[in-house]
């Protein structure tokens, strides 16, 4: 008897500890402040920036940009991927379509998807459809 109540007692605190731990780790992971919001959205809105006008400059070797086919990132429907891209013959993300225009209409190298470039291209085409709701396949 004795034995089966220590072994509870330790189960107890173990159980309690790891609740706690859990506790602080998820309080910290949301604690932030205003000027962490304002530099977070000034670090974004920068990313954003650069989209933009990579979105408007030549990116590939016959010195055509995205804007010539998409006057502005709206227009390429963020929102609506992943979804089947004839051009590709599968369901792709829209880091694929995105390369997919590099290479063909643009004539240009692809990016990695991890590439500042590609992040910034998503970014700007994302904000711009801020609001939009989320329509992944649609067409």
């Amino acid at each position: 008897m004795r034995k089966s109540r220590k072994v509870f007692g330790v189960s107890f605190v173990v159980l309690m500890v790891s609740v706690l731990v859990a506790i602080s780790f998820s309080i910290q992971a949301g604690e932030f402040t205003q000027e962490d919001l304002k530099r977070w959205d000034k670090e974004f809105m920068t990313v954003v920036m650069k989209g933009e006008k990579l979105f408007h400059s030549a990116l590939g070797k016959n010195k055509v940009s995205c804007d010539q086919c998409h006057p502005n990132g709206a227009n390429t429907h963020p929102e609506t991927y992943p979804k089947f891209q004839q051009q590709i013959g599968r369901v792709v993300a829209l880091f694929e379509m995105v390369n997919w225009c590099i290479q063909n209409p643009l004539e240009g190298d692809p990016l990695p998807p991890e590439d500042p470039k590609m992040t910034a291209l998503l970014s700007y085409m994302t904000y711009e459809r801020r609001g939009v709701p989320l329509a992944p396949g649609k067409h």
